[in-house]
């Protein structure tokens, strides 16, 4: 069995990959590729993400990410399965006692949780926004033991 996050990570590409107008259709998508859920499981999911639903450019109402109402899709999108091999993280840059790490849509709010529930020693706390997360660096710590501490949270974290 698929983890949560696993899930809802895939609901986040499939949403921001499709316009996806029903819970039906989503749950189709779901388990084409390997999530067997029911449709209460999947309403209480997209409650916890937040996810709304607005006009897409064509009329049609479809699910949308928090801060995505006018959500721009890529035209030929990856697989889940692809996209799934990645966390999210794109890059880190580091600014005095603050880091700036960059992800992709949606990601970042889940990866500060994560760093945040990992309780680093280097890191003060984190401020999450759709794709950006700023981390507070503690004093005293350099930038290495950062990155060393992130690689348990983030395995492919590298500084840009």
């Amino acid at each position: 069995m698929r983890s949560k996050n696993n899930r809802l990570d895939a609901i986040k590409m499939i949403i921001s990959s499709k316009e996806i107008g029903s819970q039906d259709e989503l749950l189709q998508e779901l388990n084409k590729e390997g999530f067997a859920l029911t449709q209460a499981t999947l309403s209480r999911d997209l409650k916890q993400l937040k996810v709304a639903k607005a006009a897409s450019m064509n009329g049609n109402y479809v699910y949308v990410l928090p801060n995505n109402t006018m959500y721009k899709r890529i035209s030929d999108p990856p697989g889940v399965h692809e996209m799934m091999r990645y966390d999210g993280f794109l890059s880190l840059e580091f600014s005095g006692n603050m880091a700036v790490i960059k992800t992709r849509p949606g990601y970042a709010s889940s990866l500060a949780y994560d760093i945040d529930t990992h309780g680093l020693a280097e890191i003060m706390g984190t401020v999450a926004g759709d794709d950006t997360i700023l981390l507070v660096i503690r004093e005293g710590f350099s930038r290495s033991a950062v990155i060393s501490s992130l690689r348990n949270v983030i395995p492919g974290v590298k500084i840009r």
